[in-house]
């Protein structure tokens, strides 16, 4: 099973990562807000990540880590 790490505090909420999943894994959080002022990438359901890393190649901030 592969580990997703997220730097919320540098998450833009553009989305990317949420439509590159494959799995459906990745969220925008609806109940969070970082310092920018955005709702960030949170793992929704990290047991059914396949480390594909398809979510961290997209985001163009560099924020998401996967490590398998």
């Amino acid at each position: 099973m592969a580990v997703l790490t997220f730097r919320t505090d540098l998450c833009k909420g553009c989305g990317l990562c949420v439509d590159a999943c494959p799995k459906g894994v990745i969220r925008l959080a609806a109940d969070k807000i970082n310092n920018k002022g955005h709702h960030p990438a949170e793992a929704a359901k990290p047991e059914a990540c396949i480390g594909c890393a398809f979510c961290a190649v997209m985001c163009p901030d560099c924020i998401i880590k996967v490590e398998r």
